[in-house]
């Protein structure tokens, strides 16, 4: 009885991936910016709907970005609600 293993290339081994792969740069500036745009919500006066609603975004954005979801989340879409918040810091 032999023992040996029939050797497969990794790619075959490897799970398939949910998410397309990302630069990580990119992944590096959204993890901080999602950092800085959670504690700003955290500390703000405005709920997520509202935070939502002023960034037109749909809610689940939101919530995916304060479930740490950061995949689902663009640069673009995180600078935006950071922008929305920053905006509302200014008008208190």
């Amino acid at each position: 009885m032999s023992t040996a293993r029939q050797s497969r290339p990794a790619e075959l081994l490897d799970p398939p991936r949910s998410s397309p792969d990302l630069d990580v740069r990119d992944l590096e500036q959204r993890t901080r910016l999602m950092r800085i745009v959670t504690r700003l919500i955290a500390v703000s006066d405005l709920g997520s709907r509202e935070i939502a609603r002023r960034a037109g975004l749909p809610m689940q954005k939101i919530s995916d970005l304060l479930a740490g979801k950061l995949e689902h989340l663009s640069i673009d879409e995180l600078r935006l609600v950071h922008r929305t918040i920053e905006q509302q810091g200014a008008t208190h």
